[in-house]
């Protein structure tokens, strides 16, 4: 009889996911996700599971001040025309400043 050695365990698969501002790849749980509904409105995503196009924003504040600075980037990525209550939206969930 042969004895069948035991595998090591294979390490969890984490998708990753790239930045629409800086391109830089990351693991999923550590972007925030921004949706365009089908309905239409812009909504931001933390389960990263809701039914739109999504784009991937990391936390890094550069990117957010870029997207909400110039609302074109968002628009280029989401296939959309925001509006102001769109950007302010997504302005309420901008990383706070670090201390």
């Amino acid at each position: 009889m042969s004895k069948k050695k035991k595998q090591p365990a294979r390490p969890k698969h984490m998708p990753q996911r790239t930045c629409f501002v800086c391109r830089e790849k990351r693991d999923k749980r550590q972007l925030t996700r921004l949706v365009r509904t089908p309905e239409g409105p812009i909504l931001v995503d933390p389960t990263g599971k809701k039914n739109g196009r999504g784009a991937y924003l990391c936390d890094n504040l550069a990117c957010w001040d870029k997207v909400l600075g110039n609302g074109r980037l968002l628009n280029q990525a989401l296939k959309t025309e925001l509006t102001a209550e769109d950007l302010a939206t997504v302005a309420t969930h901008r990383p706070a400043e670090p201390k």
